[in-house]
């Protein structure tokens, strides 16, 4: 194909110059313009050009100077400029971009350009009088060394946000006009040439997010940067004391080190700099005080030293900070007592009269006490919306004008405090209050009813401490609440009825209390509830029959109660369900065998009640149970020898007198039978219970089969990870368990951001996601992709179990998918081939995880960005589609449209979303057939083979039904492999054919695929119609299999 575009471009230019010819113009013009030509036709017959963008905007009866995104001389009819930012390209750059000789601008930002940079680039001398911008795309390998070599008017440099590794050029720094230079997130590593630090004309320095290391240019000599306004190197690996050449750069606006290794002390030459708006130098090693004459940086808005080892005083100057809108010192070493801000002593009441722009403000895990009287002068902060004073030692009363604080405010936090008294009621004025945590005090009384009114709280963490009286009736009221924690309390009374209408809560901790009555049956109809504990109270009565609703429920506990009656049946309909704890109760009757479907399960105690019957053998066979105790009931007969029996000790099964068996744990073995009573039983007795068993077991069959088939599809064991961790991920403890962001740990990467493997301190291997701070589109990707995760469970969407986030750090923590993802197996030979029906499988997974997101939220959930590279696979080689950066929500009906401002990748885009992006059910619908086409035919939509009007779509349709001719060949290979017993048949067997003669298997998904990725959005399937469709081709390729 390669070959194929090369004789294309020869042809084209041939043709070219014998016009030019033919028509008298002279030859040197001719010639010049020629050479620009066929530079530009090389340039596109490298790329794919997905939306046409080039085939339409260059057509070859126009002069190529009014093609789109080419620019050419007043006087030559040269190309000066190529600028197409954000279109969609695809492909490599052509190295006969050098033979522009008169190009001065190359933008190709967000163009979707792969591979190396051409090294002949540094042919262009006049290149970049304006600027060089290859920034938000794909680029691999290292920046060319001669890149630079011959381009000395070049001026302003922009490789960010691309994949590019190895060193920084030297010659860089020879480039005498150079103003801008970013090569942020990217895998370059080793030290940054010192010579860049020592451009008399550089502006603008960003080198964040990288691997780089070494200590910058400690001196006024070899570091001087006099026009400098802002510099960036964060999250790399720099170390030593901050750089003193710095004082000499007086444009400087932002100085952001945060993240790294630096040393020594925070420099008083800072407040030299007094055009500074930021400095950012959190998590690093830094030690000392904290200068008072930071106080004079009138401008400074952003001031983060948090995750330091500072210590001594915070001055008092610092509160002329008029400006300051971000003050982070949380996590330090900070001690002594100072006038303004003191760490140990008293915080004066004048505190945030001046900073009237504050708007976060986190002092969190220092040494503070005294009582909170500032927050009378904090109260002048109208823009404060994050108030954080955790892990303190503050005392007294929250006062009644905390209500006074900014309507603006989000976060309010003085969790782990002393603080003690009540929660005034004026607090309910916060009326933007999300999140209202202060737990673990020794704050007391009733909660007032006022609170119930702050309808914008989504979080409610009281837990451990003395509160007392009644859980407020009209808790029901707070609509958005998604987090309740009030354990470890006095609270008595009933659970409010008016909980089950609390429709978005995911999390309810209401244990260690003395709450007492009957159990609301609302409270188990909440759909989207992930973890309910009510253990350690008073709570009597029976369970509701009918526990089918919590769908997405991890974790229960309800031990240390007084409950009674049988344990229901329905708790086999709770298949996401992982750890059940209802110990020290009165349940009795015998453990329901419906249990068996609850698959997840990893934690199991039911010891103390007063259950009855044999243990059941079911046990042994879920596959995740390691935890089981059933000590102290009244069970009796064998105890099982497989699964989780085979570790079990004695105190998970002692206070059973009538188990046996088990000789290891010392129980008596089980009591044999005579030969005269066997025989008797033979005879008589047996032949009448095998009848009457086989009656009843005829009817149950048919029940279970009706009711599997609506319910027990689609299930799948997951880990038994929680969804989000209470324990605090730290950025350190990221750093550790990523090894300091180790290239060999990262699993991929792209301009949002970069994923690594880790192992965090508890031994958790996750995936870590860590956004690219300086993209504003990262920063929506990671709220979304938040929303999203936590509103959805199932087996084939991948979980998020925590979030590290700080102002210059985001990060995600998502299950580690060890087998990587289907691109990998698609595209990569250091794969075993996927067979038929494997792929069939993982395409049914996808499409369940689809139907999933479509229709079982009240919000309609699109992915936008469904691909191959988002399908991973765990342990067991099941699929779990990830990626939800750029996920959408709907609300309305089934046809509803949704305006998406980050698009999808090319390729896999439906056309509506691409060009006038609209994404809809139906665009996804889309994706899920390019990927299908894709699946089966080892080719991507963007394959260099696909230029013109022919697409992949096309390709399928025009052999359809005769599919051979495009079946993948690494399919046939695997195909071939187990027939020979190279491969297991079991994972990835075509039952139906022992030859590819008989294409009906192929005909049959290729039909789904192509009807799913119609260019109309009325002719394509819904997702539903899909899965019901896959599961029907896989039955009957099942059944051939069997009949085999």
């Amino acid at each position: 194909m390669a070959v194929a575009q090369y004789l294309s471009v020869i042809l084209t230019v041939a043709a070219v110059v014998i016009i030019a010819t033919a028509t008298g113009v002279s030859s040197s013009s001719s010639s010049s313009n020629d050479t620009d030509l066929a530079a530009l036709l090389a340039f596109k017959a490298q790329l794919s050009d997905p939306l046409g963008v080039l085939r339409d905007g260059w057509p070859a009866n126009v002069s190529f100077c009014r093609w789109v995104g080419v620019s050419c001389g007043r006087r030559r009819q040269r190309v000066t400029s190529l600028a197409l930012p954000g279109t969609p390209l695809h492909g490599q750059l052509s190295p006969h971009l050098a033979n522009l000789s008169f190009l001065a601008v190359l933008n190709l930002t967000g163009a979707g350009i792969t591979g190396p940079i051409p090294p002949d680039l540094g042919r262009l001398r006049r290149l970049s009088i304006q600027f060089l911008d290859l920034s938000i795309n794909s680029l691999s390998g290292e920046i060319p060394a001669q890149l630079f070599d011959t381009t000395p008017e070049l001026s302003h440099v922009n490789f960010a946000n691309d994949t590019l590794s190895g060193s920084i050029p030297p010659a860089i720094a020879s480039l005498p006009k150079l103003d801008f230079l970013n090569m942020q997130i990217n895998h370059l590593s080793g030290e940054i040439p010192p010579a860049i630090f020592n451009m008399s004309g550089l502006r603008m320095l960003y080198m964040a997010n990288n691997n780089l290391t070494g200590p910058i240019p400690d001196n006024n000599i070899s570091f001087n940067l006099p026009m400098l306004q802002v510099i960036s190197l964060s999250l790399n690996n720099f170390t030593g004391p901050i750089p003193i050449g710095l004082a000499s750069s007086k444009q400087a606006r932002i100085i952001s080190l945060s993240q790294n290794l630096f040393t020594g002390p925070i420099p008083t030459w800072l407040a030299e700099l007094p055009l500074l708006t930021g400095i950012l130098f959190g998590g690093n090693e830094l030690v000392g005080t904290i200068p008072a004459v930071l106080g004079n940086l009138t401008m400074l808005s952003r001031l983060d030293f948090s995750f330091c080892k500072l210590y001594g005083e915070i001055p008092v100057q610092l509160g002329k900070l008029k400006n300051l809108t971000i003050l982070e010192l949380s996590v330090n070493r900070l001690s002594g007592s100072f006038l303004l801000f003191l760490l140990i002593g008293s915080v004066p009441a004048s505190f945030g009269s001046n900073m009237i722009s504050l708007e976060q403000f986190d002092v969190g895990e220092n040494h503070l006490q005294g009582d909170l009287g500032f927050f009378a002068a904090l109260s002048n902060c109208r823009e404060l919306q994050l108030l954080s004073l955790h892990t303190n030692s503050f005392t007294g009363r929250l006062p009644d004008y905390v209500g006074n604080l900014s309507r603006n405010l989000v976060v309010f936090d003085v969790d782990s405090n002393r603080l003690t008294g009540g929660i005034p009621s004026t607090i309910s004025n916060l009326s933007s209050l999300s999140s209202l945590i202060l737990l673990n005090n020794q704050l007391s009384q009733e909660i007032p009813e006022s609170v119930m009114t702050m309808e914008s709280l989504e979080r409610i963490d009281i837990a451990r401490n003395n509160f007392a009286g009644p859980i407020p009736a009209k808790i029901g009221f707070l609509g958005r609440l998604v987090q309740l924690y009030l354990y470890n309390n006095e609270f008595s009374g009933s659970i409010p009825e008016g909980i089950g209408n609390l429709t978005n809560l995911e999390y309810i901790s209401l244990s260690q209390n003395n709450l007492s009555s009957g159990l609301p049956t609302g409270l188990f109809h909440l759909d989207e509830l992930v973890h309910l504990n009510l253990s350690h109270n008073s709570l009597t009565g029976a369970l509701p029959a009918d526990l089918g609703h919590m769908k997405q429920i991890d974790k229960i506990d309800l031990s240390d109660n007084s409950l009674v009656g049988s344990i229901p049946d329905s708790f086999g309909q709770l298949t996401m369900l992982t750890y059940l704890n209802l110990s020290h109760n009165s349940f009795e009757g015998s453990v329901p065998y419906t249990l068996r479907n609850s698959i997840s399960l990893a934690a199991l105690d039911l010891s103390s009640n007063n259950l009855s019957g044999t243990i059941p053998k079911f046990l042994a066979n879920l596959t995740y149970l390691t935890i089981l105790n059933l000590s102290f009931n009244e069970l009796h007969g064998p105890v099982p020898d497989e699964g989780v029996f085979r570790d079990i000790t004695m105190q998970s099964l002692t206070g059973n007198d009538g188990l046996c068996g088990a000789p290891r744990l010392g129980f008596s073995p089980c009591p044999g039978n005579s030969r005269s009573t066997n025989r008797y039983l033979l005879k008589f007795i047996l032949p009448g219970v095998a009848l009457v068993l086989g009656v009843i077991a005829i009817c149950i069959c048919q029940l279970i089969r009706k009711k599997v088939k609506k319910q027990g599809e689609g299930t799948a064991p997951v880990d038994g990870d929680d969804i989000i961790s209470h324990r605090l991920v730290s950025y350190h403890e990221i750093v550790r368990a990523t090894e300091n962001f180790n290239e060999g740990n990262m699993l991929g990467g792209g301009s949002f951001g970069k994923v690594f493997k880790g192992r965090l301190d508890d031994g958790m291997v996750v995936a870590i996601k860590v956004l690219n701070m300086q993209v504003e589109q990262a920063m929506r990707s990671f709220d979304v992709e938040c929303q999203v995760l936590r509103m959805v469970r199932h087996r084939n969407l991948i979980r998020i179990l925590n979030v590290c986030s700080n102002i210059e750090f985001k990060a995600l923590l998502l299950q580690y998918m060890p087998n990587g993802s289907l691109e990998t197996y698609l595209h990569k030979e250091d794969h075993p081939p996927l067979g038929f029906l494997k792929r069939l499988d993982i395409m049914l997974d996808v499409s369940m995880a689809m139907e999933h997101l479509h229709y079982h939220h009240s919000e309609v959930i699109l992915h936008c960005d469904l691909k191959p590279s988002n399908v991973l696979f765990d342990e067991e080689m099941t699929a779990h589609v990830a990626d939800f950066g750029i996920a959408k929500l709907l609300l309305g009906d089934d046809n509803s449209l949704v305006s998406a401002s980050m698009p999808g990748t090319i390729g896999y885009m439906a056309p509506e979303y691409a060009f006038m992006g609209k994404a809809s059910r139906k665009s996804d619908v889309f994706s899920f057939g390019i990927m299908m086409l894709e699946v089966f035919t080892g080719k991507r939509p963007t394959d260099p083979m696909f230029a013109g009007d022919m697409s992949l779509r096309k390709w399928v349709s025009e052999a359809f039904p005769a599919l051979a001719d495009v079946a993948d060949d690494i399919l046939l290979q695997g195909e071939i492999l187990i027939q020979q017993g190279v491969l297991e048949n079991n994972v990835t067997s075509l039952p139906c054919s022992t030859t590819w003669a008989n294409e009906d298997p192929l005909v049959a998904v290729f039909e789904v695929g192509l009807m799913c990725c119609s260019s109309s959005p009325a002719e394509r399937l819904e997702i539903n119609d899909v899965v019901v469709k896959l599961k029907s081709i896989r039955k009957d390729y099942s059944t051939c299999k069997k009949v085999m």
